[in-house]
Formats: C-alpha cells, sequence, structure tokens
C-alpha cells in the first residue's frame, strides 16, 4: 500500500517543445522507495512513430560520440542516459528547415531524468561528463551502416563548443566529413 501511495504522488512525465520543429524533451520521472527507484523513461503516446531498434552505449568521460545521421533508412531517436551524464547534441539537417545547421545543446544525466526525441534529419552526438555513461537509443528505424553518415564533432562552420577539447573519439568519426561537404554530397 505504501508503494501504491507513491506512485499517486509523484508528478507525470512531461514533453517539452524546444526551438526546433519537432525536437521535443521528454522530463521523464523517477519514483523512489527504501528499494532504490522506478524510472519512467518515454510513453508511446508521445510519438505516432514506432520504435523497433533500442541500443546503450557506455561512454567515458570526454568521450564524443557522433555527429551521426542515418540517410536512407531515417530514423526518429529517443535519447536518455541511464547513469553518469552527458553533454547532448542534435544538429538540424532537414532541407528547408528553419533552422538548418543549427544545433540544439542540452545536459542529459541519471540524475535530471531528462531524454530527447529527435526527428529524422538530424545529426546526433554527445560527450561523456563522468566518469561511466550509459545512454540508451530508441530508433524507429534499424542502423544501416552503409547509409549512415558521420560529420565532424570540431567542425568549424557549425561551432559547437563542446565541454572538452581534447576528447577520445573513435577511427571511425575522425574520418567523418565536414558540413560544407555533407551539404555539397546531399543537397
Amino acid at each position: 500500500m505504501q508503494l501504491f501511495k507513491l506512485f499517486k504522488k509523484t508528478n507525470k512525465m512531461k514533453i517539452l517543445k524546444s526551438n526546433y520543429k519537432n525536437l521535443n524533451i521528454i522530463k521523464g520521472i523517477t519514483h523512489h522507495d527504501n528499494r532504490g527507484n522506478f524510472r519512467e523513461i518515454f510513453k508511446e503516446k508521445y510519438s505516432k512513430k514506432k520504435f523497433i531498434f533500442w541500443c546503450t552505449s557506455k561512454s567515458k568521460k570526454k568521450v564524443i560520440r557522433g555527429l551521426h545521421l542515418q540517410m536512407k533508412f531515417k530514423q526518429e531517436i529517443i535519447v536518455s542516459v541511464l547513469k553518469g551524464k552527458i553533454f547532448d547534441v542534435a544538429v538540424d539537417l532537414r532541407k528547408g528547415s528553419k533552422t538548418f545547421g543549427k544545433s540544439h545543446k542540452i545536459i542529459l544525466s541519471e540524475k535530471n531524468t531528462t531524454g530527447l526525441l529527435i526527428p529524422a534529419g538530424f545529426a546526433h552526438g554527445f560527450c561523456g561528463l563522468e566518469d561511466e555513461n550509459i545512454v540508451l537509443y530508441g530508433c524507429t528505424n534499424y542502423r544501416s551502416k552503409n547509409n549512415e553518415v558521420g560529420i565532424l564533432w570540431n567542425d568549424n562552420t557549425l561551432k559547437i563548443k563542446w565541454p572538452f577539447n581534447n576528447p577520445i573519439t573513435s577511427k571511425k568519426d575522425k574520418k567523418n566529413i565536414s558540413f560544407l561537404e555533407f551539404k555539397k554530397l546531399y543537397f
């Protein structure tokens, strides 16, 4: 009975609009009791899309993953942090968008229970801010390695101010293309 009362007292999940069309901030909720917690990350009613592919990544502090985008098999993505804290970036690459080439930046963490609902057409990346960062992704399409494009995290045109100057990146992400190259190839 005590647990039921606890669940009734908590706030409801909220979906907050950003300055980018269809890019929404998910304010999840965590229910705490003496055993630990139970966290609500996302509810299906907040998207008309079906999320068919779920995965996690584990990153150390100063690791940057991204900026990644699926071109042929476009994905809407839910991003949430299960452990740690990240500096999350979504870059609008939708043709004709008023915010094309602009980046949305937000801190997502286990503690703030905040996530993102990113529409198809955005490049996504993040930087780990704590020693261990576990990120959960839900996608509306499967990952297609052959149709993935990467844009350099430190692209001069995008001017994203990342939290670290000398991050850890993968060999693959070091070969990502510039934003200008992306525009030439796809627009």
